[in-house]
């Protein structure tokens, strides 16, 4: 690692965040003395208006179950309500696959029915009971995975999963500030999600080169298989899927890293 810190706790080492909301992330980071940078490596871009979303928006009553698997999600779905003029139907409990999600649905006015002690999405298709012929509404990422679809219809759920968000892996605005913040040196990249993983390698032209001597942080398994997949070696997985326990994670390893330093 390039060790830019003082080797006083965080020591004010910098930390590069690339998911797309990351001024609170930044903020956390901040408030614990280490040194965030912003460069989104995505972008969520709203979808088409008159298309699936608003089609299963104007039947949201129909559905016994709503379930939303990020914050972009929730805000996706109800900009797209308030637009149409449609008010939230009493009938779908609402799903959330961790504790920022259901805070961003709690924001909406909606409490989470459901949200699983595991932040996964498997967790999810697991913990919301008996759901054999129940109607089942995934309004999501156009690069979400497809396990969580797969395992409730497996469980006799109907579901219909709609896409409520475009992902843009790299944008282009993006390329400038990233490239001028890696020469100038970084100690850690938190990657929280395997799209900002893919939208980095599509920034840079050698993800390898470019994080040499870096901490490579990922949220949970499916963002470490990605960086896996660029050939790349995750040094750091959080346990508890969810920015908390990523920076509980990163705080964990500094301590200890900072403890076998020589003084």
């Amino acid at each position: 690692m390039s060790g830019r810190g003082n080797g006083s706790g965080t020591g004010g080492r910098r930390v590069l965040v690339t998911r797309p909301e990351g001024r609170e992330l930044c903020a956390r980071l901040q408030a614990l003395g280490w040194d965030p940078r912003w460069v989104p490596t995505v972008a969520l871009v709203e979808v088409e208006a008159g298309g699936p979303l608003d089609v299963a928006l104007r039947r949201l009553d129909t559905y016994d179950w709503v379930v939303v698997t990020s914050a972009g999600g929730v805000r996706a779905v109800f900009q797209r309500l308030h637009s149409l003029g449609l008010p939230v139907p009493a009938a779908p409990r609402w799903a959330a696959v961790g504790p920022a999600t259901a805070a961003a649905l709690q924001a909406q006015g909606v409490t989470a029915a459901f949200v699983p002690d595991r932040y996964l999405t498997a967790a999810v298709a697991r913990g919301l009971g008996e759901v054999a012929g129940r109607r089942i509404l995934l309004p999501r990422a156009d690069a979400a995975s497809a396990e969580l679809p797969r395992l409730l219809r497996e469980r006799g759920a109907h579901v219909d999963q709609v896409v409520a968000y475009r992902t843009v892996e790299g944008p282009e605005e993006s390329r400038r500030p990233l490239r001028g913040l890696l020469a100038e040196g970084i100690d850690v990249v938190l990657f929280t999600s395997g799209s900002t993983v893919r939208g980095f390698a599509r920034l840079v032209d050698d993800p390898a080169a470019a994080l040499a001597g870096v901490l490579v942080a990922c949220i949970g398994p499916v963002t470490a298989r990605a960086v896996r997949e660029l050939g790349l070696h995750p040094h750091l997985v959080a346990e508890e899927h969810t920015t908390e326990g990523l920076i509980a994670a990163l705080q964990r390893r500094e301590a200890r890293a900072a403890a076998h330093r020589p003084t």
